[in-house]
């Protein structure tokens, strides 16, 4: 029978360690951010540190509980066939310290979500681009309020049901998003910015965000927005004020401008302009 236990044994610890060795330098990645992509901006970092430091005060309250627990297995185990544990009813130690450490474990958490919280979604006047975003179903289409290279017009790309569109970003400046749906609420998520606001019809959400990792993300819509939610995704890139300047002048000069941000309801179908004929939302 001992045997058969050190046989069993030695397989489960091979099994396991094979499996940690086995892991793609990806998923090794995941396991180091616990879950949690690469933040891509300045206020991201907040949420990210939040979320490592509350795993490890869930792994602190784990150890503690599972020391307790066998603890409590081991001093009050039957030491003869007629011993009897003792039946202790209370402990009071032990009452006062699982009912006071979790309420002020709770206190710490709920302040620190709340000042993040507070942080994360304050806005400013020091913003340098403001980027106006339509959910519809289902697509997005994103607008470039910028002003100076647009010369007072909207320029704009969106997407289509053959095209993912993709939002440019320039690094290093903080950006004005601007969310508008005309149809159903939706949810407005860049994975890899660690953040995500819903996107309500007749309510103007806002949030601000400083870009600090030239790359490519992933968006998508985070709410069960109908049948085809599945197709509302987008891409990110991040890339350098004069590949953005130069970005927005080409859009520029393929005509996808308007007077108006495409925000509406009448704007929930293609827009008319050169990105119908060649339906790839404001690329070629």
């Amino acid at each position: 029978m001992r045997a058969m236990k050190r046989a069993a044994l030695a397989t489960t610890l091979g099994v396991a360690v094979t499996a940690l060795t086995s892991c793609s330098a990806q998923t090794k990645h995941e396991w180091k951010n616990l879950a949690m992509p690469d933040p891509g901006t300045e206020e991201a970092w907040l949420i990210f540190d939040f979320w490592r430091w509350s795993w490890v005060a869930l792994m602190i309250v784990g150890i503690i509980t599972w020391a307790l627990m066998f603890w409590a297995v081991w001093a009050y185990r039957r030491r003869s066939a007629n011993d009897v544990p003792v039946q202790t009813r209370y402990n009071l130690p032990l009452e006062i310290f699982y009912t006071i450490v979790p309420v002020i474990m709770i206190v710490v958490m709920f302040f620190h979500t709340v000042k993040i919280q507070n942080e994360v979604t304050a806005l400013s006047d020091d913003y340098t681009t403001k980027i106006a975003v339509t959910a519809q179903q289902w697509n997005w289409t994103f607008n470039y309020m910028d002003e100076e290279v647009g010369e007072g017009q909207n320029i704009y790309n969106y997407g289509t049901a053959s095209y993912i569109p993709t939002l440019v970003l320039p690094v290093d400046e903080k950006i004005r998003f601007e969310l508008h749906s005309p149809d159903v609420i939706h949810s407005f998520w860049i994975t890899g910015f660690l953040y995500k606001e819903d996107v309500i019809p007749g309510k103007v959400n806002e949030f601000e965000v400083t870009p600090n990792v030239i790359g490519e993300f992933k968006g998508k819509c985070a709410e069960l927005c109908g049948a085809s939610h599945a197709r509302m995704l987008f891409n990110v890139e991040v890339v350098s004020r004069e590949d953005y300047d130069a970005y927005l002048a080409d859009q520029v000069a393929k005509g996808y401008v308007s007077d108006e941000p495409l925000l509406g309801q009448e704007y929930t179908r293609v827009p008319a302009g050169p990105s119908q004929e060649s339906d790839d939302g404001g690329h070629e």
